[in-house]
């Protein structure tokens, strides 16, 4: 998964023009997009947008947060079809994850659903709080497929003037953002990038994705259907890269019982060989 797009849960007209696209996973928003009084329309909706064919992409629901009182609702309205998985915002750590696993197991028991076919990501930097709770991810539920770090609503929080200049982040949005990286990888799952909110700057766009997937992200949150073709294309291996894995995975093949090998006058060890396997997809 590279591109996840954001898509109002109240637009089934934005949805099928997303559909269009070759987003690795479309996320119908019921939390900011959608105003308070338009929020149980847009749970009918998003409901009968998960009902139809879903092609290549997975499709996920970004629910209201736990303190809104709203997440129940938003739930008994789109587990019935079976979301990929459920975005939960304003996470503050691994409890909420629990809580939420436990409700998708009823939800999934109720519905007759596979036990543990809907995944979670959590927005898991958006408070200061938050902050606090990175490292309570590690072994919350099976269910946890990915992290993404989000300065928007930190920037509320801290009560900060301005995110960044000169599309640099200033610093507690890069400690937000390495911390966010840090933590998914020590919960072995995905790291993804925030959203890009210049909307036409495609070329400050794929600098920062670049960015991200140099660092160690494996996907980035999106806003704008344009944004989707670069950002799949700035996660993509380059040849060089992937003919270094595939020399990797070869050597290792070929001696199987070693730790350490020496390829192209350098060592190269079992991290190596994850790293390989990493960038082929294996």
């Amino acid at each position: 998964m590279r591109s996840m797009l954001f898509v109002p849960g109240d637009s089934p007209r934005k949805f099928e023009k997303a559909r269009g696209g070759k987003a690795s996973a479309l996320i119908l928003d019921l939390e900011d997009s959608v105003v308070p009084d338009k929020k149980a329309e847009a749970r009918k909706l998003t409901q009968t947008m998960l009902t139809g064919p879903r092609g290549s992409h997975q499709l996920y629901v970004r629910v209201n947060a736990l303190d809104t009182g709203m997440t129940l609702e938003d739930l008994a309205a789109v587990m019935p079809a079976v979301p990929d998985g459920i975005v939960l915002p304003k996470s503050r750590g691994g409890d909420d994850v629990h809580k939420l696993a436990l409700w998708l197991d009823a939800f999934e028991a109720a519905a007759g659903s596979k036990p543990g076919a809907t995944r979670i990501v959590v927005v898991a930097t958006e408070t200061a709080e938050a902050m606090f709770g990175l490292g309570s991810y590690k072994d919350s539920s099976p269910r946890l497929t990915g992290l993404m770090w989000g300065a928007e609503d930190l920037s509320a929080s801290l009560g900060a003037t301005e995110k960044e200049s000169g599309g640099v982040f200033h610093s507690p949005y890069r400690i937000a953002r390495d911390l966010c990286l840090m933590a998914a990888a020590a919960a072995e799952v995905a790291a993804i990038d925030t959203v890009y909110t210049d909307i036409d700057n495609l070329a400050g766009l794929e600098q920062e994705t670049r960015t991200a997937r140099r660092d160690g992200f494996t996907a980035k949150a999106l806003i704008h259907p344009k944004h989707v073709d670069i950002v799949n294309a700035a996660f993509e291996p380059t040849a060089a890269e992937r003919e270094w894995a595939e020399k990797v995975i070869a050597a290792f093949a070929a001696s199987p019982d070693l730790g350490t090998l020496r390829l192209d006058g350098k060592m190269i060890d079992k991290p190596h060989l994850r790293a390989a396997r990493k960038i082929l997809g294996l």
